[in-house]
């Protein structure tokens, strides 16, 4: 591991190693190969709504679930800490997008959710892509992992046996709506 690596899960600190250790096209052809080594979805996602990266100048979709880290070891119920799974669905069409999700699947998919939740916002920068690549798409792989972190707070809050914090959509609500100036408010 490098000075820029070290503070990173190994497998993700592993895949920066190795674009760091590229010439910019070569960076894009193992982003291109992590994009075709991208898992595919299990059977369980087929009909499940996930959340939408919209900052993706592509389709990409995710989910997150935690799992026991004895049972993700084949050992049964224990007390470690929960591990992390990702999914990720984006077109083949969308190499781009496709390779940044698989960078995150290969670099955090199986790690404990505090060496997650760890990573540094910045990571996508350090992965020496930024030439090559635009900056909205750089802001999308930022968005995916902003994305990844918020369903595990909110499911490692939610186990915990405490509420997830709440994410309202606000809609136009004609109870909520501020009386014009200088009229008085119904009483309900």
């Amino acid at each position: 591991m490098s000075e820029v690596t070290d503070d990173l899960p190994a497998p993700l600190a592993e895949v920066i190693d190795d674009f760091d250790a590229l010439s910019e096209p070569d960076r894009l052809q193992l982003l291109l190969e992590l994009s075709d080594e991208l898992p595919d979805l299990p059977e369980r996602y087929a009909d499940v709504e996930m959340e939408q990266v919209h900052e993706c100048q592509s389709p990409l979709f995710l989910a997150v679930e935690l799992e026991d880290a004895a049972d993700a070891a084949g050992e049964g119920p224990g007390a470690a800490e929960p591990v992390v799974r990702l999914f990720f669905r984006a077109p083949p069409e969308a190499p781009t997008t496709r390779g940044f999700a698989g960078i995150l699947h290969t670099g955090l998919d199986g790690q404990p959710v505090s060496a997650v939740l760890g990573v540094p916002d910045d990571i996508p920068f350090r992965i020496g892509l930024s030439q090559a690549v635009s900056p909205l798409r750089m802001r999308g792989m930022v968005a995916m992992l902003a994305r990844i972190k918020r369903q595990i707070r909110d499911k490692s809050a939610g186990s915990l046996g405490s509420p997830a914090p709440p994410y309202v959509r606000f809609r136009a609500c004609p109870s909520l709506r501020r009386p014009p100036s200088g009229s008085v408010p119904r009483s309900p």
